[in-house]
């Protein structure tokens, strides 16, 4: 897989230029490089009014063929994955090449007499434990579509998720460690499933030792399931088209989205991304401490490094227990040469003061990357001085759910570092930025929208049973484009700094939360009667969740009704998602159409309620003075 690798500035220079004046000819040359069953005829097709993109036309490829059996010949003994537990008093587990093979194959056998065949889509609510990558490859091995959702969701919310994918199977356990806490998942899922006909089948892995209800005919144990089947497992051929997951993501409705990435394009560009942007080398651990719930997780714990044939990492717990150390610990443990995290775990960990990162060797250490939002300065120097002891290039990567993988970021040591700019597009992304009158900014040294002018391998290609959806979201702001949602700014070099969010999304520890879903939840209490959720600046989060809120009277309670609002959210979606302050406000600020303006509550939110702007277009201005009074 070394034919991917860039080597040098100068070399991602040229086969940028390479990429942009002729892509067809690029991509041909990095797809070349991968197991096809049948040739791809054409190497893309597209335009973004439909949305249509088609990259490798009709090419056959089954996607786990190259991230495991091309490897079993030269690789077959080398380790695939390593998986760290919870516990520092419980041991690691190795898969080679050869065992992650046949536990996939044994794997995907359960599912097909299951009834799993191609085009089912299989949801999977689990720990961060070997079985759940087990399972994703399984899915993709015969076809089925997997849908991970993050086992920190509420029931409502995986349901919301099972039901919008129809699906057919839910893949889950007894239950989960985090940290000190343990999760009932089981119970989650039978409440879930209470309004979910379409699953006729769930698969229970025991993590635990737990012994959770079972439901006659729908609810197996995976050990009895799973373990008596053969080692081997033809590959089902998939059109390059065909789709690989779904996976659900916050918009700014309510309701989550469910985008598509398919098998081809996906396969290529994760792969392609991976090794340049963590500049991967045969013998190197590489450590990702996403979650598989989310795109991260997919694309560089478990496609990305399997396509390449790298040593990838998984670790079941929480970067502060049994102590703030435990990263650290663990990138001793294991010499790990790449290590990928989010600011928010960075910021955090900073928090706890430097004797916690100082007793540990982390002279293996590379590449340090980070991930889900920009790196605040303060953060990126800690990052770079502590961790990396000044040696190591910080990959400031930015990219969504919607791309599939890494789109804007430096190159290992190959390219020029500078705190909080993400740095240049790899090969392949064409960014542009745009003004308020839908202009595209040619110069430097600007701010602007960001958006891309033409299509990647790993683009988004529909929301699940909702194209209009995605053509609304995606690609109606700027026509012709394909529009992140993301502010961003371009210095006289030509580097990119992502400022944010433009739309009514929260970041919230490098996750999105529209503020229509969080309201959704608060309206559920009894005693609520409107509310509007924004983002303010958060010191370990990034971003925290500010929620004003209209009860109907008096609130003899205010603590207690606050816990209740908190339980609600909890409820609907997670503790993820639960807001950080409340207030309790007589009313909202609303232009004469009903809007409410968020711009207004972002700046009040944010402390700077003196700089608000003209307020007299409101309906009722004097509700401003009111708020601001009361701000928390």
């Amino acid at each position: 897989m070394q034919s991917l690798r860039i080597t040098s500035f100068e070399s991602y220079q040229a086969q940028y230029q390479k990429s942009v004046d002729n892509p067809e000819q690029f991509w041909d040359e990095i797809a070349k490089s991968f197991t096809w069953k049948s040739p791809y005829k054409k190497v893309l097709d597209w335009n973004f009014d439909g949305p249509q993109v088609k990259w490798f036309l009709e090419g056959k490829l089954n996607i786990t063929e190259n991230a495991l059996d091309r490897h079993l010949d030269e690789r077959g003994n080398k380790i695939a994955l390593i998986w760290e537990p919870n516990d520092p008093n419980e041991k690691s587990i190795r898969y080679t090449y050869k065992e992650l093979y046949h536990k996939v194959c044994q794997c995907a056998n359960a599912l097909k007499s299951k009834g799993i065949g191609k085009g089912d889509r299989v949801c999977l609510y689990m720990p961060m434990v070997p079985e759940l990558t087990i399972a994703v490859l399984a899915c993709a091995r015969i076809g089925a579509v997997h849908s991970v959702v993050f086992a920190g969701f509420s029931a409502k919310a995986l349901a919301d998720r099972v039901i919008d994918a129809d699906a057919k199977m839910v893949i889950t356990a007894d239950g989960l460690n985090r940290g000190d806490k343990e999760v009932p998942l089981k119970t989650i899922v039978d409440e879930a499933l209470e309004n979910c006909p379409s699953v006729s089948t769930v698969l229970v892995y025991n993590c635990l030792g737990r012994n959770p209800s079972f439901k006659s005919g729908r609810d197996f144990w995976w050990h009895d399931v799973v373990n008596p089947m053969p080692q081997s497992c033809e590959a089902e051929p998939m059109d390059s088209e065909d789709l690989l997951f779904i996976l659900y993501t916050s918009g700014s409705t309510g309701k989550p989205k469910g985008v598509v990435h398919t098998c081809g394009g996906y396969m290529v560009y994760t792969a392609f991304s991976f090794q340049n942007v963590f500049q991967y080398e045969e013998s190197d651990i590489y450590w990702c401490t996403a979650d598989v719930g989310w795109i991260t997780g997919h694309s560089y714990i478990i496609y990305g490094p399997l396509l390449s044939g790298a040593t990838t990492m998984m670790f079941e717990g929480v970067p502060t227990y049994p102590n703030p150390g435990r990263f650290w610990e663990i990138c001793e443990k294991h010499a790990v040469n790449q290590f990928y995290t989010a600011p928010t775990a960075i910021r955090a960990l900073m928090g706890w003061g430097d004797q916690f990162v100082e007793k540990y060797n982390l002279s293996t250490l590379k590449v340090l990357g980070t991930v889900g939002e920009p790196i605040n300065e303060e953060a990126w120097k800690w990052y770079n001085e502590k961790v990396g002891k000044g040696r190591c290039p910080i990959v400031d990567t930015w990219w969504q759910t919607e791309t599939g993988g890494i789109m804007i970021s430096g190159l290992g040591n190959l390219s020029p570092q500078k705190p909080t700019f993400a740095g240049y597009p790899l090969p392949g992304i064409q960014p542009v930025l745009i003004d308020q009158e839908g202009k595209e900014i040619k110069e430097n040294g600007v701010e602007g929208y960001l958006a891309m002018k033409f299509p990647w391998p790993s683009i988004i290609r529909t929301t699940y049973g909702d194209h209009e959806r995605c053509k609304h979201v995606y690609f109606s702001s700027y026509p012709g484009h394909y529009f992140t949602g993301d502010g961003a700014k371009r210095d006289e070099n030509g580097m990119y700094r992502i400022i944010g969010r433009v739309d009514d999304v929260i970041n919230v520890s490098g996750h999105r939360f529209g503020t229509a879903e969080i309201e959704n939840g608060i309206n559920e209490h009894p005693k609520v009667v409107e509310s509007a959720v924004v983002g303010y600046p958060h010191d370990i989060k990034g971003q925290g969740i500010y929620a004003y809120v209209i009860c109907e009277g008096e609130v003899e309670n205010e603590e207690q009704c606050k816990l209740e609002i908190i339980d609600k959210v909890v409820e609907h979606i997670g503790k993820i998602a639960k807001p950080d302050k409340i207030q309790f406000v007589s009313g909202l600020p609303k232009t004469r159409s009903g809007k409410i303006m968020r711009r207004i509550l972002r700046k009040i939110a944010e402390g700077r309620g003196d700089d608000l702007g003209d307020i007299s277009t409101l309906l009722d201005p004097s509700v401003v003075e009111k708020i601001k009074e009361g701000a928390l």
